[in-house]
């Protein structure tokens, strides 16, 4: 454990992080120096049980998104809970990974650069380790052939599908076929093992559903021309946003070949209040599976923080900034308030109390000028967009139902 980072109390001279849960410390009782973000531990393993039966209804595998949370305790949980694997984005996390345990690992990614390819190449000295990346260029595959052909060692891969005006992936066929071409030049080193797209990059579902039926075709296509190197082949797709669509497109499907599934949403662990509550509402009404389950994914992940000043009516300055909490996908949302030394548990925070603009370390709190709000009450925030908070936090401690700190997480972004 860091003690000299943010969101902690008054540590113990070497507390190990598990040691947390016996500090005794609530975060009502103003026992942890705010701003302080929170994982609430009961909306987590629900948010962990809903996915897994989700997974298993629809008979496919999961590979969460580690770049959501990078915490090796976090992957874990998932891991316990039914995931095939992680993925991650970039070697560095493949790496920390690794370091923690982690011995099955997708990259949605292309591994580029000499310095990327030494470490997963490290990595791939153990044998027990199984990993698998992206490509789309000829140069990329030239490059990881001639890198893996002079260590002796294999490197599986995936051809990417994207679309055009979207982010990497082959647009036609003609690149499909400069590709394969590729691949072929390295029987020695490269080993294409199956396909991949991020849907995410799409608005419609329409426009979606065309994408995962157009790459499905391509995955019959590829295998019956003996292009894959193992007999099961990998398809995979899905963000936090359409894995519905993507498991009602991609599970069940016959094309003549051995085919596993593959689905990476990262952000349902902890949900939110912004954009992923859009697409779970949107989820529950469409999807027959997600309305048979019953209970939608909840929002885990909260930030604590004082109000610091009222310098005029109307007005709350939060301790609370671009340094903590994401804003990309809209500014916090003020959810709950609580009076220090108050025996009653927080109640929900008005409507009308909003967060119009932030800076590094300050929030500004819009509420009427009548509001029974003053310095020093506490203010929980739902955020949105779960990947940009967690990497602004070092650890992030675990709450039961009543706010008691019961354990903490670390990250490694």
């Amino acid at each position: 454990m860091n003690p000299l980072t943010k969101g902690l109390g008054a540590t113990p001279p070497d507390c190990p992080l598990e040691a947390i849960e016996t500090l005794g410390w609530n975060i009502l009782d103003e026992d942890v120096s705010l701003p302080v973000a929170v994982l609430r531990q009961s909306r987590i393993h629900h948010n962990l049980e809903w996915m897994r039966q989700f997974i298993q209804r629809y008979g496919v595998q999961l590979a969460p998104h580690g770049k959501t949370t990078m915490s090796p305790t976090l992957f874990h949980l998932q891991l316990a809970h039914g995931a095939w694997g992680i993925t991650l984005a970039t070697a560095p996390q493949v790496q920390a990974a690794y370091a923690a345990g982690v011995r099955r690992v997708l990259l949605a990614n292309q591994l580029v650069g000499k310095g990327n390819m030494a470490i997963v190449s490290r990595l791939l000295q153990d044998l027990d380790f199984s990993f698998c990346c992206l490509v789309d260029s000829p140069a990329n595959v030239d490059a990881l052939g001639r890198y893996f052909d002079e260590t002796g060692q294999r490197l599986r891969v995936l051809i990417e599908y994207g679309v055009p005006g979207g982010r990497t992936g082959i647009r036609n066929a003609d690149q499909e076929a400069e590709l394969l071409e590729a691949i072929r030049r390295w029987p020695q080193s490269i080993d294409l093992v199956g396909i991949e797209l991020y849907e995410g990059v799409l608005q419609e579902e329409d426009a979606i559903r065309a994408l995962l039926r157009h790459v499905l075709q391509r995955a019959r296509a590829l295998a019956d021309g003996n292009c894959f190197a193992e007999p099961e082949i990998l398809l995979s797709g899905a963000g936090s946003a359409w894995f519905d669509v993507v498991a009602e497109e991609f599970a069940g499907q016959d094309i003549g070949h051995p085919l596993q599934v593959i689905l990476r949403p990262g952000c349902y662990l902890t949900h939110d209040a912004g954009i992923y509550r859009d697409a779970e509402q949107r989820i529950q009404a469409n999807n027959r599976v997600a309305r048979e389950m019953g209970r939608s994914l909840l929002p885990a992940l909260q930030l604590w923080a004082n109000v610091q000043s009222m310098p005029e009516p109307g007005l709350a300055i939060i301790a609370l900034g671009k340094r903590d909490a994401a804003f990309d996908a809209g500014m916090p949302i003020t959810s709950l308030h609580h009076r220090p030394g108050s025996d009653h548990a927080p109640t929900a925070a008005p409507a009308d109390w909003r967060i119009t603009r932030m800076m590094d370390q300050h929030a500004f709190m819009t509420l009427p000028q009548d509001a029974d709000l003053q310095v020093g009450d506490l203010l929980a925030f739902e955020i949105s967009h779960p990947c940009l908070t967690f990497d602004k936090w070092r650890q992030l401690l675990l709450v039961d139902d009543d706010y008691r700190v019961v354990g903490a997480v670390e990250t490694f972004f």
